[in-house]
């Protein structure tokens, strides 16, 4: 098992601000896209259209959408979720996280299926969740 995770995550309007923090967790290379990068004028011109984070094996996208269908924004546009057995790596990511502000949901600890799991939920409201495989655990299965 290694580590590996693509997510594509909706702001309203903090999408530079949120993708620069990930890049203080995770590191990597950050691209980032204007919406009068790609010509589109009914939006605000430095909005976010589209932005990448490559880091050592996963990638994290996201944009500014100023729409939603029921017109509201709230915590929770995503769940992103680590399965991984690289325990430094992934209790970094946890640590960095926590150091930065993010609200705990659950610690990292061992649980009832044997892995590392916590939870935190970072200051745009996106929950990200951690989970270890102890040798032999449930996700080293999985």
């Amino acid at each position: 098992m290694s580590t590996s995770l693509v997510v594509y995550l909706s702001f309203d309007g903090s999408a530079r601000e949120a993708m620069t923090f990930y890049q203080t967790v995770f590191g990597g290379e950050l691209a980032v896209h204007t919406f009068s990068d790609f010509g589109i004028t009914d939006a605000p011109a430095e909005g976010v259209m589209h932005s990448e984070l490559r880091a050592d094996g996963f990638t994290v996208m996201g944009a500014d959408s100023f729409t939603e269908p029921d017109g509201g924004w709230g915590t929770g546009r995503i769940h992103a979720a680590f399965m991984s057995d690289e325990t430094e790596r992934v209790q970094g990511f946890y640590g960095r996280f926590v150091e930065r502000g993010a609200k705990v949901v659950a610690s990292l600890e061992k649980q009832v299926w044997g892995d590392l799991y916590g939870e935190v939920i970072d200051p745009w409201g996106v929950a990200w969740m951690f989970n270890i495989a102890a040798p032999g655990g449930w996700a080293e299965g999985a």
